[in-house]
């Protein structure tokens, strides 16, 4: 009998834990019957009663299993380590708040059936808010365009992933890994199994401004050299139109000595473009150093506190 693994981080999700396993569970027991199955959430530290919901989740059902971080990881590391502690054939990734419809893993166990590795699916439609749907559109659109690899377009990491693959994450050894860049990268034959992402079902989301430019960020700094690329030719055609300039005012005053002032004027507007190209260039610069020094500093991806139901198999790292 092959073996489902759903995975499934949460952090403050009261509201939403139980009715989220209740769902799963109902869906693998009577639509895949067929199958063996776990549920795994990873906890990211929840400030409300979440692991006490957990806790009497997992105390109800055996198979339900639960990881508790010591700390808040953040929304990369947590949710890629629990994939990482998955041991199932397969392993299904989505949220807890309902914006993964639960119908769809049926749906992608068939696809996966079919012999296709990694099934990703991909938000066709949305209920969100439509300005911040836009906003995502763009940013999917411009880093596809700007990196030399693949880029899947509103892939939120929801999707199934057979255990050769999970065996990939395993093995690549990222303090910093974003998963639906790696998929991209690294992913076996993939099927896109287009859906529309609900409304959340309850609660507030966690994502911020802040969140969703880090996010932007590690994607655009692991996985493009435009930014870099492009901070060399600006320089460069700065540097000659500065010296362009220069050599202008340097004839011109040579030539109208007694009529040509310099004034305040340029060396103004001098100061405050160039400085401001350089300002936004260095900040760019320290964003690409930033991601280099979090990977060269091999930190572990989480560290646990509790394990729930994991008598059975010993950690992996």
């Amino acid at each position: 009998m092959k073996k489902i693994s759903v995975m499934i981080p949460c952090y403050n999700e009261e509201e939403n834990v139980v009715p989220i396993s209740e769902a799963v569970v109902n869906t693998l027991e009577n639509e895949l019957s067929e199958y063996d199955y776990e549920l795994l959430f990873i906890d990211n530290c929840s400030e409300d009663k979440t692991r006490d919901l957990l806790r009497m989740i997992c105390k109800k059902n055996p198979k339900i299993r639960a990881i508790f971080n010591a700390k808040n990881f953040g929304q990369f590391n947590s949710p890629f380590h629990g994939m990482c502690q998955t041991t199932g054939d397969c392993t299904i990734s989505m949220c807890a708040d309902f914006q993964d419809p639960v119908e769809m893993i049926p749906v992608f166990v068939r696809e996966w059936e079919k012999g296709y590795k990694i099934v990703s699916g991909i938000k066709a439609s949305s209920k969100e808010n439509k300005i911040m749907r836009f906003l995502r559109t763009c940013y999917y659109k411009l880093i596809k365009k700007m990196s030399s690899v693949e880029q899947i377009e509103h892939f939120t990491g929801f999707g199934l992933y057979d255990k050769s693959f999970i065996q990939v994450l395993r093995d690549l050894d990222d303090p910093t890994p974003f998963l639906r860049g790696i998929v991209a990268e690294l992913g076996y034959r993939r099927k896109d199994v287009p859906y529309e992402q609900p409304k959340r079902r309850a609660g507030k989301t966690h994502n911020n401004w802040y969140s969703l430019y880090d996010a932007a960020m590690l994607s655009f700094t692991s996985y493009t050299k435009v930014g870099l690329r492009i901070a060399t030719i600006a320089g460069f055609l700065f540097s000659v139109i500065s010296m362009l300039c220069a050599l202008g005012y340097l004839v011109l005053k040579l030539i109208y000595w007694n009529r040509f002032p310099a004034g305040t004027t340029p060396i103004l507007l001098g100061v405050f473009v160039f400085g401001s190209v350089q300002l936004f260039f260095i900040g760019l610069l320290g964003e690409y150093i930033m991601n280099i020094n979090t990977r060269v500093m091999k930190r572990p991806l989480v560290v646990e506190e509790e394990r729930i139901n994991f008598e059975d198999q010993p950690e992996e790292q």
